[in-house]
């Protein structure tokens, strides 16, 4: 379990180091590690950097079953391009299924924390129930939403998994000249049925 202190001094040590130098890092602290992924835009940014370093890390796909067919197909071209070590979790229910019972409800209807659960928090934690990471590496950015704007490269998730952020201060143009270097493809045709805003956060992570 690190401490706060720890936190801070790791941030603070590699606040401007290259993504490459901060897995590397995570890794040599802790081995059992995840990388989580939805498959949004610039995913196969953390996907590439990851891979790149530790190759058979397990990537743990949580699919809440109402991606975009451009996302899937966006997915199947990134898990084959870099050899992805994928794990899929999709909820105990069918997309068409819920849909008859409950619907996509917004985000304001009381059966909302309900579908949060189904599709995105269950599966998520039985995929780190199996695979009980030590560390979990995500592509959390700065200026993604107010909860994200405080937690910096290296934080605590609620359960003390050392989460880590490669690209935790990188832009969008940043990110598209990663990309571009490494001839990576993107998506921007995603949607997520739990968030009604892009600012909004997700459950994962608060």
């Amino acid at each position: 379990m690190f401490t706060e202190n720890q936190i801070e001094a790791l941030n603070e040590a590699y606040k401007d180091a290259a993504p490459a130098e901060i897995i590397k890092k995570a890794i040599a602290l802790n081995d059992e590690a995840v990388v989580t992924t939805n498959f949004r835009p610039y995913e196969a940014a953390i996907l590439h950097a990851v891979s790149t370093v530790k190759s058979e890390l397990p990537v743990v796909w949580c699919d809440t079953g109402y991606n975009t067919p451009q996302t899937y197909r966006h997915a199947e071209q990134v898990i084959k391009d870099l050899a992805l070590n994928v794990f899929l979790y999709v909820p105990k229910q069918t997309s068409a299924h819920r849909d008859v019972v409950m619907g996509i409800p917004s985000v304001n209807a009381p059966e909302h924390a309900l579908f949060t659960e189904q599709v995105k928090l269950e599966p998520f934690a039985r995929a780190m129930a199996e695979h009980k990471p030590k560390v979990w590496f995500t592509n959390l950015r700065q200026g993604q939403t107010a909860f994200r704007n405080s937690i910096g490269i290296f934080s605590l998730s609620k359960d003390g998994v050392l989460k880590v952020s490669p690209f935790y201060y990188w832009s969008d143009e940043k990110l598209d000249g990663y990309l571009k270097d490494n001839n990576l493809p993107n998506e921007f045709k995603y949607f997520d049925p739990t968030k009604a805003l892009e600012n909004r956060e997700c459950g994962l992570h608060a």
